[in-house]
């Protein structure tokens, strides 16, 4: 008999045409993820003010749960930067106006690896059951740790500062912004899971019941308790009312020397002052009980000043009422920004000196390093500021007013601790000039507005040139000013008393939610160093 030979089945070949083409289908593969990531940051980033598409916030961290599921940490670590640079990148632009790309850039570079970390975290819990929950812990233990260092922290950009227009502000009355932003990204992770357990029963036609319902708790609980957290939230006076007047009285543009500019802006703020006061002379608008005047209104230290100090006495003493004043102060050779009480009748009496100044705008950190490096960046802010001490309630006609200047705002101790000591009402004095009309006057409006929530006051955000308003307790915006105008608001507002959950509990939520990050994350790392001891036993059985 003859052998007949068995054909062999030889590889298929490629068509060199078609080589190209597989090449770039799985460069595609790879790049996805990595652009889903940085597109999905600035899906966040176009979900925060002046913009009210708060929704977007969910789409945007389903996207990122997409991206890092069971990824390894080097690539976790990677797609959360990309994220944290999408949402950061046009975010803090304002931070560059005037003063160049460079502070901007190291900023959002800097602020952008709490994010990438966080994404390891994520990465890490998301094997295990439960996952959106230990997702948004950890999401927010990052914003904890970023509010805190370097340099005393810089909160901007916390996801609860995006949700003044949305179903979920309520929950910043039951614990703050930590609570707040919990809910959002809870929200946004379950909207994930949901539907990556819809098309994994679609696929296999199993129905995992569990997990199905972990997925919905967390779609449906956030939503579920901002709407039973609407109980929380009024507008109704405890405590009757006050008639209160916010000055804004605009800045020169250009065309004058440093010390004439502090002047002009002195001046437009008094003469803005005493317009209002003809205003009500005239029985066109009401006595307001105090006026309550921006940051910086009066660089001009009107203790070593006698000129600047007649300017302000004499708009006191117009309007009738006692005016709190923006004052850049120089006491035993320390430099403060500060505001003054100033009565119509007696002069200036109590002060309240900022606590929280901005790092590289009110003081430079590593002065003596940076200098060496550029003289240019030292020159920028000649002398530091020093820090108050002591919280800022001011007795106004009677009403107990808390004061936050501005950057202030985005820390919740420095808000919260006026409501504790007393304040019936928040004032958020600011100085927005040197921003010209970028965005950063709408985000911090919405910090405004959040606060107002969080601890049921009235808040006034007093600006020097936009945008000024009058914020209820509700958060709702009844009275604001255009940029660049001199104007003034004036209205009468409720003054409230009680308490709310978050204005009690104060930083045990986010510590709550920082502990629940820490046990997921290390429940996630012992499974981990588990599964590789059960693999390297059945290596060593076999």
């Amino acid at each position: 008999m003859t052998a007949t030979a068995t054909p062999v089945d030889e590889p298929e070949q490629l068509d060199p045409q078609d080589r190209p083409v597989s090449r770039m289908v799985r460069l595609a593969r790879r790049l996805l993820p990595a652009a889903a990531a940085a597109l999905s940051g600035v899906l966040l980033y176009v979900s925060f003010p002046p913009r009210t598409l708060w929704w977007l916030a969910l789409p945007a961290f389903a996207i990122l749960a997409w991206c890092l599921h069971g990824r390894s940490w080097k690539a976790a670590l990677g797609l959360g930067y990309l994220f944290g640079l999408g949402f950061l990148l046009p975010l803090l632009i304002w931070t560059g106006v005037e003063v160049g790309p460079g502070p901007w850039l190291a900023l959002v570079v800097i602020e952008a690896v709490y994010v990438a970390l966080v994404g390891v975290g994520i990465a890490a819990v998301s094997k295990l059951p439960g996952r959106p929950l230990w997702a948004a812990a950890l999401w927010i233990a990052g914003e904890a740790a970023r509010a805190r260092v370097p340099f005393g922290g810089f909160p901007w950009g916390k996801i609860a500062f995006g949700q003044a227009d949305g179903v979920f502000l309520p929950l910043a009355a039951v614990g703050g912004t930590p609570v707040l932003g919990f809910a959002v990204v809870l929200c946004g992770f379950g909207l994930y899971e949901t539907v990556r357990l819809g098309l994994e029963t679609r696929r296999t036609r199993v129905v995992r019941r569990g997990a199905a319902a972990v997925a919905l708790v967390g779609l449906v609980l956030p939503v579920a308790g901002a709407l039973a957290a609407r109980s929380l939230v009024s507008d109704k006076a405890e405590d009757g009312t006050a008639t209160v007047a916010v000055i804004q009285g605009n800045v020169p543009r250009a065309g004058l020397d440093f010390n004439s500019q502090r002047r002009a802006v002195l001046d437009h703020h008094a003469r803005e002052t005493e317009r209002l006061a003809a205003k009500v002379k005239a029985g066109k608008v009401a006595q307001p009980d105090f006026v309550l005047w921006p940051e910086n209104s009066s660089d001009i230290d009107p203790f070593r000043n006698p000129d600047a100090y007649a300017v302000i006495d004499q708009a006191a003493r117009a309007i009738g009422a006692p005016v709190s004043v923006g004052g850049v102060v120089e006491k035993n050779g320390k430099l403060y920004n500060e505001q003054i009480l100033w009565d119509p009748v007696k002069g200036p009496g109590a002060t309240y000196d900022k606590r929280q100044v901005q790092p590289f705008g009110e003081y430079l950190p590593m002065r003596s390093l940076l200098g060496a490096i550029n003289e240019n960046w030292t020159s920028m802010v000649r002398q530091d500021f020093s820090r108050g001490d002591k919280p800022g309630v001011f007795t106004m006609a009677g009403t107990r007013v808390g004061l936050a200047t501005c950057y202030e705002a985005a820390f919740d101790w420095a808000v919260r601790d006026t409501v504790t000591h007393g304040a019936r009402i928040i004032s958020v004095p600011s100085n927005n000039a040197t921003f010209d009309r970028s965005e950063m006057t709408y985000q911090q409006l919405a910090m405004s507005r959040v606060r107002a929530v969080e601890h049921s006051r009235t808040v006034t955000v007093p600006v020097t040139s936009g945008v000024s308003a009058v914020i209820m307790p509700d958060g709702r915006i009844t009275q604001r000013t255009g940029m660049f105008v001199a104007d003034s608001l004036v209205q009468k507002v409720p003054l409230r008393s009680s308490e709310t959950p978050a204005t009690r509990f104060g930083i045990a939520p986010e510590m709550m939610l920082v502990l629940i990050a820490a046990g997921g994350l290390g429940w996630a790392v012992t499974s981990a160093a588990r599964g590789r001891q059960d693999r390297a036993g059945r290596n060593a059985a076999e």
